[in-house]
């Protein structure tokens, strides 16, 4: 099925429920109510912001839809910013109060033609509002300053009665006037009906980084987008009531507060499911689904409980017996959407069963087992994200690097090599080797030698048989470094800080040098008794190799590189610990889990 196609059918299923706006409705932040005598004057103002967080926020209201503005002064009915609606606006320069007179005179226009047949008191109150109301008397008005460019609607002077748009013969004169503005038939794409097209889509709001007035899925308004002549929507034809559906869908799925939303480095992520003759079924599967990519709960007993899940499943038990409350054939749909300047941009789309979404994503954690294990449980994709990224700043995330691996994780397919050459390339900057980068590292080579793109499989924790070169070099430079600390004690910079990169990418250029300061450090560390171990280890690592060290390493053999050297350090962090006289078992605990600090050695 499209993804438009999904989308309406989630509103006709939301729509039963009453969880969507009807057909030329919409939710829209709204901030005060004008409260209007019989005879048109202003008896009140109410506040309708919700006041239950730190800040005023605006409330939600359904009104009649909101129009696309594309440069024009087009009022909204019955509600509108108050540019608009009042003819007042916080912007008072020159060129501004021009514009601002134009949608006045825009918005009392459409409302006299539209109510001017209506013998409803209401309405003529409305209107005898309009004709007698200067934009100079804002200022006797009850919160006239914190009005200002906010979206106000009106409402009767009988408290007991409903706001003015919220009338019924308010919704009869609305839909006549849609059905009058019907464009010119044709065939819909999505629904198969010969119906009326619609020539603009809707807008979409709450993806992060898009225009926060909204932006189109689906739009044409160059001349390269035209085809055979046609204008706008008919390049692609949707009816009018499949646009608005889908766009109505969309929009609950990305209204503040959804739980069917999850940021995922540049992507706005929505999901839902259906399951056949139950909703339980359905938003257990979407509670699910939530808490493996986006941020599990930080209570401890819940998140062992995912974990205890993921492992269970890993080891091919059926999900809905691992977790009665879900039905492993739920369908369940995945939509991924950025912003690309006025338009979205779709960065990844999946439908599938939950089942088969939780097997790939267990798989996937599977993928970064690393052991010691440096979390509690598993991290989510947008925390692999932000290790990729230049100060650990999401914005730095590379932009098309969430898609790619959201697409790897729900279908199973090959992690982007970019996110290895990412991750690589931040260890050589910043030289952190942090224990989640090193998990990346050996999630990319896992599944690509599952997938049989690389002969070499890497082991989960340290394997002292392993001989592959550049994961025994990356054990030996984490030797040269404790050997290092041990004999200096703490100094400003290891050689981790200075050689990392040049010893994972040249060894040959590098070793050497390593070798020989090393052979220096292990001398007075002989006098007193603390070179045996450092001994045994770098000879171990030494017999497997050959007697000349690589020139250089490729990609996929830096990460091996980092991952010896994790691997090295959390051995050695364990026999400390031995020495010490507490419990080795405890390393694999020491490193916190996301929801705190950096997991860093």
């Amino acid at each position: 099925m499209t993804i438009l196609g999904s989308l309406v059918g989630l509103y006709e299923r939301l729509a039963a429920d009453g969880e969507v706006p009807a057909f030329g409705f919409s939710r829209e932040n709204v901030s005060y109510a004008i409260v209007l005598s019989p005879d048109g004057r202003v008896e009140d103002v109410r506040d309708m912001r919700d006041t239950s967080g730190k800040k005023p926020s605006p409330g939600r209201l359904t009104v009649p839809r909101a129009v696309k503005r594309t440069g024009q002064a087009l009022p909204n009915f019955l509600w509108d910013k108050t540019s608009f609606a009042l003819g007042v606006s916080a912007k008072n320069r020159p060129d501004e109060i021009a514009r601002i007179a134009r949608e006045h005179a825009a918005f009392k226009d459409f409302h006299r033609e539209l109510l001017a047949n209506c013998d409803d008191h209401d309405a003529r109150a409305f209107l005898r509002f309009l004709d007698r109301w200067r934009p100079d008397e804002l200022g006797s008005l009850l919160h006239a300053d914190d009005m200002l460019d906010t979206n106000i609607v009106f409402q009767p002077d009988d408290a007991a009665r409903k706001l003015l748009h919220e009338r019924p013969f308010v919704r009869d004169i609305w839909s006549r006037h849609l059905a009058k503005k019907k464009g010119a038939e044709g065939l819909c794409l999505v629904t198969g009906e010969h119906t009326a097209i619609a020539r603009l889509h809707p807008s979409v709001k709450g993806v992060a980084g898009a225009q926060s007035s909204g932006a189109s899925l689906v739009s044409f308004d160059k001349d390269a987008f035209k085809s055979f002549g046609k204008e706008r929507g008919a390049n692609a034809p949707v009816s009018e009531r499949a646009a608005f559906a889908y766009g109505a869908a969309l929009n609950t799925l990305l209204e503040h507060g959804s739980r069917r939303r999850v940021r995922i480095g540049d992507a706005t992520t929505v999901f839902w499911a259906e399951a056949a003759g139950s909703q339980a079924h359905a938003a257990a599967a979407e509670d699910l689904f939530s808490s493996l990519v986006g941020v599990p709960p930080a209570d401890e007993e819940e998140t062992a409980k995912v974990r205890d899940k993921l492992d269970a499943v890993a080891k091919g038990r059926p999900l809905d017996e691992v977790d009665p409350g879900v039905d492993e054939n739920t369908r369940f749909w995945v939509l991924g959407l950025a912003p690309n300047a006025a338009r979205l941009s779709i960065r990844f789309w999946r439908q599938n069963t939950i089942g088969e979404l939780f097997r790939r994503v267990a798989r996937h954690w599977d993928d970064l087992r690393l052991e010691p294990p440096p979390w509690r449980t598993p991290p989510p994709a947008w925390l692999l994200l932000k290790e990729t990224a230049a100060q650990g700043k999401a914005q730095n995330i590379p932009p098309a690097l969430s898609g790619a691996l959201m697409r790897a994780i729900l279908s199973d397919g090959r992690y982007p090599r970019s996110l290895l050459a990412a991750i690589v390339g931040r260890m050589r900057a910043d030289k952190r080797i942090t224990g989640l980068r090193a998990a990346i590292c050996k999630a990319c080579l896992a599944r690509d030698h599952r997938l049989d793109f690389e002969r070499e499989d890497i082991p989960v924790g340290l394997n002292r048989e392993e001989a592959n070169p550049a994961y025994r070099l990356g054990r030996l430079f984490a030797v040269y470094e404790s050997v290092q600390r041990a004999a200096l004690g703490k100094v400003s910079a290891t050689i981790k800080d200075r050689y990392f990169g040049a010893a994972s990418a040249t060894p040959a250029s590098v070793f050497p040098l390593l070798e020989r300061n090393s052979t220096n450090h292990l001398a007075k560390l002989r006098k007193d008794g603390r070179a045996d171990w450092f001994d045994r280890e770098i000879d171990e690592i030494v017999a497997g190799m050959d007697t000349t060290f690589p020139r250089s390493l490729r990609l996929e053999d830096q990460g091996r590189f980092a991952i010896g050297y994790h691997h090295q350090r959390a051995t050695r962090r364990k026999v400390d610990k031995v020495d010490n006289g507490s419990d080795a078992g405890a390393v694999a605990n020491e490193t916190p889990s996301f929801f705190g600090k950096e997991d860093q050695l």
